[in-house]
């Protein structure tokens, strides 16, 4: 198969796996392209093709969004990590290392998978009886 997107055979990785590379490579994807329009702009002086190229960012911004919502929503462990991080007032780093740790601890007492699954770790619970 003639994609780099796997470093596993991709016929041994479930299909979940499959869509989630996927995502990840367009996401990827999508964020060059928000970088290559945004030095575009920065040198084009005429105004129309400044105005279609802002056009166009905005639909790789839409597109990268679609993207990282997508992996969030199948990646609880990030989702929670980035909860803590966007759209935060204040220092990016710091909020980055509290929620890391938050979500970690957190998944960890809940006895959850910390990446890669949609399972909430409740399997792990089966037959646990205090």
């Amino acid at each position: 198969m003639g994609f780099d997107q796997y470093h596993e055979p991709p016929d041994e990785l479930p299909e979940q796996t499959r869509t989630f590379a996927r995502l990840c490579a367009s996401l990827t994807e999508e964020a060059e392209a928000i970088g290559w329009y945004e030095q575009r702009l920065a040198v084009e002086s005429d105004r129309q093709a400044v105005a279609i190229m802002r056009d166009a960012q905005g639909e790789e911004f839409k597109h990268f969004s679609m993207d990282l919502e997508f992996l969030l929503r199948r990646t609880p462990l990030w989702r929670e990590i980035a909860r803590g991080i966007l759209f935060q007032d204040g220092d990016i780093v710091e909020h980055g290392e509290e929620s890391e740790e938050e979500a970690v601890e957190g998944a960890a007492s809940r006895g959850a998978p910390l990446a890669g699954s949609t399972s909430l770790g409740l399997g792990s619970l089966k037959g646990a009886r205090s």
